[in-house]
């Protein structure tokens, strides 16, 4: 199965954003930008999981309930 393009560039921004956020002030660091880069791997994560038929329907009914 071929990946979705929103996988790479997920990734791709991932890639771009976390050296922004490592250069943040110490206090902002672990505040926000820890929850940027928890939320953008979680947005991955998610991608990919979809990108996978058989998972599919398990995880949409997990993800609505």
């Amino acid at each position: 199965m071929s990946e979705l393009p929103i996988i790479q560039k997920t990734y791709d921004l991932i890639k771009w954003y976390v050296p922004i956020l490592n250069r943040l002030p110490r206090d902002h660091k672990f505040m926000r930008g820890d929850r940027i880069i928890t939320g953008l791997y979680d947005l991955l994560d998610g991608f990919i999981i979809a990108n996978y038929p058989s998972k599919k329907q398990e995880y949409y009914i997990d993800f609505v309930c």
